[in-house]
């Protein structure tokens, strides 16, 4: 029986801010967003797609996300659904499952790969949306599948990694990440290292590198220490994606560190205190962070010597950062779309979606917007 405890990020962040309080009466801690700052120009972001699907709760981790494969777009409703778009025409419209779904959508080799809180993982045909296949793991699917090398790889929220024939479904191997007692409700989707490798961040703040074929470990590194006294002080969970840019790897993890990893030598080149469940950005020579607090700081990339800091936006609960065109976008908790100029951090233009943005991907020069009261877009900078 699985026992570890997940609990939502709101609920850490407040737990946090009452730790300490030596007064007998309890005082409601109120944090309020930074008002929005006064921008430099109209925003050049344009929407070309949208759609709508369910919310999910705000005490939720879950990071609905779009995905497109040969020029179709695949969405996700927590409801049970999944669509495929051409362009603004929906070609299908599937349902999946009575029970809902969580995770994100993977879109590869024929296939759109989605999972539920129920540990149950489906395989639909892109062309279709008819279910080719569906398998039971053993904990709910709150993070997107990687299709790699006939091989879907999916981690379950108890820390079991599996890899499944993505033709058929059949468990090809299996591999128990370490977990923490306690940890917040997420949980890194894994992503490519190489065509063989992929790489997942854990709850007890370590990056594995596991060969996708023969499912054994190729690399453990720690990549997030614990700092804190209490047991909710000490989550240090790498609940994002670790990004690749050349010989480096770069985590971000909650109340840990940023940290960028050498793969050359497998040691750590560097690593700065910053606390952040979101991906990093790296582009041009810079490791950009949204932290928990809504600070945005800009790193080198060799050094880690802080570049330059965006303190507006503080206490508005930050997406990850993307770059799009020349700028950043980062999405805050009342849907707006800020655009920060990389070389300084200035705030520059912002455009509004609606509900508070969870995940940001660039693909194809597009910007994929997911948020939690379920507004689906693709936006495009002019």
């Amino acid at each position: 029986m699985d026992r570890n405890f997940k609990i939502p990020f709101a609920l850490a962040i407040l737990s946090i801010a009452l730790i300490g309080c030596s007064s007998n009466k309890t005082k409601e801690v109120k944090i309020k967003p930074n008002p929005l700052p006064k921008v430099a120009q109209a925003s050049s972001l344009v929407q070309v797609f949208s759609t709508s699907v369910s919310s999910t709760s705000s005490e939720d981790a879950l990071r609905l996300r779009l995905d497109t494969d040969n020029g179709v777009v695949f969405a996700l409703d927590p409801k049970g659904e999944v669509s495929a778009y051409k362009g603004k025409q929906r070609l299908w419209e599937a349902k999946v499952t009575k029970e809902g779904l969580s995770s994100g959508v993977e879109a590869a080799d024929g296939v759109v790969i989605v999972g539920n809180q129920k540990g149950r993982i489906f395989a639909l045909d892109q062309a279709t949306g008819a279910t080719k296949w569906s398998t039971q793991l053993s904990g709910a699917i709150i993070s997107s599948a990687l299709i790699q090398s006939g091989r879907v790889i999916v981690v379950a929220n108890d820390g079991t990694v599996y890899a499944l024939d993505v033709e058929s479904g059949q468990q090809a191997w299996t591999y128990k990440l370490p977990n923490a007692s306690l940890s917040l409700r997420g949980q890194a989707a894994p992503v490519s290292l190489d065509p063989r490798t992929v790489l997942i961040g854990t709850s007890t703040g370590y990056l594995f590198a596991i060969d996708s074929l023969a499912g054994v470990p190729r690399l453990q590194r720690r990549v997030a220490v614990s700092e804190g006294r209490s047991d909710i002080q000490r989550l240090i969970d790498v609940d994002s994606e670790p990004v690749v840019s050349g010989q480096y790897v770069v985590t971000t993890s909650f109340q840990g560190q940023v940290t960028v990893l050498d793969l050359a030598t497998q040691r750590i080149l560097w690593s700065e205190n910053s606390s952040s469940i979101n991906r990093p950005e790296v582009t041009d020579g810079k490791v950009i962070v949204s932290q928990t607090d809504g600070q945005i700081i800009a790193y080198d990339l060799i050094t880690g010597q802080e570049i330059w800091k965006n303190e507006q936006l503080l206490n508005r609960n930050l997406s990850n950062p993307v770059l799009l065109g020349s700028n950043l976008v980062v999405g805050d908790l009342d849907g707006y779309l800020h655009q920060i100029d990389l070389n300084s951090g200035t705030t520059l233009g912002r455009a509004k979606t609606s509900g508070e943005v969870r995940t940001l991907r660039v693909i194809d020069n597009q910007l994929y917007v997911s948020t939690r009261k379920g507004a689906l877009s693709i936006w495009q900078s002019r």
